[in-house]
Parts: structure tokens; sequence; C-alpha cells
């Protein structure tokens, strides 16, 4: 191991002590992902000083790699368990979905910046994950061939939760997702108990904009 990648795991383990743990983060198999999965090989080369930083890092095209606290508050909301088949709207870097991989059996994930897609895919591929299905298309479209899902997640934020989202949500499934205006949202989780929806407010959160054709995304500018 050479001194730098021995640098990021000193600041992987500070990350996950003083985060994760110490804001609540318990999922075991979740800190273990965390622990395992290099953030700063999904940030690019320039920034990846800031890989365990405690805030977002723009990873270019206006998008950002979230905060790691929450990252791990929305997957830890999400209750992803083995047997699950989990939509990832807003792939970006990939991160995400490298961590979603680890505690799901398989990870359909939606990126709608082609060269977000291909950069994600390449550090996937790098790393040896074989359980995620990647593309570049409408993520407020859901993705109807691969439904249903037991678990959608967003990383960008959606004006209402989209229908085709709840359309493709298998019966007891779970999404969790940002909900509000252009500069503030709340974290929403939304559940489904055949054909009743309900919702969960957790905390006030800030996103980029889930853009999208779909019901429920901002249109593009």
């Amino acid at each position: 191991m050479s001194d730098t990648e021995h640098q990021f795991l000193t600041r992987r383990h500070e990350m996950v002590d003083h985060q994760l743990r110490a804001r609540s983060i318990s999922c075991p198999k979740l800190l273990e992902a965390f622990m395992d999965t290099p953030r700063e090989l999904f940030i690019p080369a320039e920034r990846r000083g800031e890989a365990y930083d405690d805030c977002p890092v723009p990873i270019g095209f206006g998008q950002t790699i979230s905060q790691p606290y929450v990252v791990a508050l929305m997957i830890q909301e999400l209750e992803v368990g083995p047997q699950h088949t989990v939509l990832d709207v807003g792939a970006g870097s990939g991160y995400q979905t490298a961590l979603l991989a680890r505690l799901a059996k398989q990870v359909y994930a939606v990126e709608r910046i082609a060269e977000l897609t291909e950069r994600a895919r390449e550090v996937l591929t790098g790393l040896g994950v074989a359980n995620v299905t990647l593309c570049t298309q409408d993520g407020s479209l859901g993705w109807p061939e691969h439904a249903p899902f037991d678990r959608i997640i967003c990383g960008a934020a959606a004006v209402e939760v989209p229908p085709a989202w709840v359309e493709q949500l298998a019966d007891g499934g779970r999404i969790i997702l940002p909900l509000g205006g252009e500069y503030a949202q709340t974290l929403v989780a939304v559940q489904r108990r055949g054909n009743q929806v309900r919702r969960q407010q957790l905390c006030g959160v800030r996103f980029v904009k889930l853009i999208g054709r779909g019901d429920g995304a901002w249109p593009e500018q």
C-alpha cells in the first residue's frame, strides 16, 4: 500500500467514526460498506483531497457527490436487504451505487449525463462490482423493463414523487428521495402497501434538481 492509499484509508476510518457512527448511522453492513469502498476513486483527480470532507464535492457537469452522512442516512432509511432489487436514480459518480451493491441483490442505476455514466462504469468495473446494471436515460421515468423494484433511491430533488416510480415499486417497497423547491428540500420516505402509499418526512436537505420528462421532475431548461 502506498503512502497516499494509506492516508486515504486512515481518513476513511475517521469518516466512518466521526461522521457516521457519531450521527446514529448504526447498520453494521452499511458501515462496513463505507469502510470498504474507496470514495476517492469516485471523485475527479484534482479534488480527491476533499474525498472524506464532511460536505458535498463537485464532480463536474453541475453535479456533486453528496456529503457522506447524507448518503449513509438515505441508504439506512432505505432498509436494503440482500434479497432486494434497487433502482438508483441519479447515479452520478457511482459511489452510492457501489455502496448499494454491497447490500442488495441487484442494483439498476440510471444517470442522465452520459459522461458521468461512463466514468461511474469504469470505476465500478475496476472495483469488481458485478451486480450493477448502469445506463444513461431519464431517471424520472424509472426503468420499467426491470420493474418491479423493492427499493428506489434518488440522489436528486424532485418536485413530487414521480408516479412512474410508485407504479414500478413492489408491494411493500420503499422509496427515499428529496422533495421540495430549488434551494431546499425535505428527505422523504415513501412506503407502498397494496394501493396505499404513505409518506414520512425525515429531515431537511439540499440536492441538485431531478431533471426529466416524467411527472414530478424539473423540466429541462
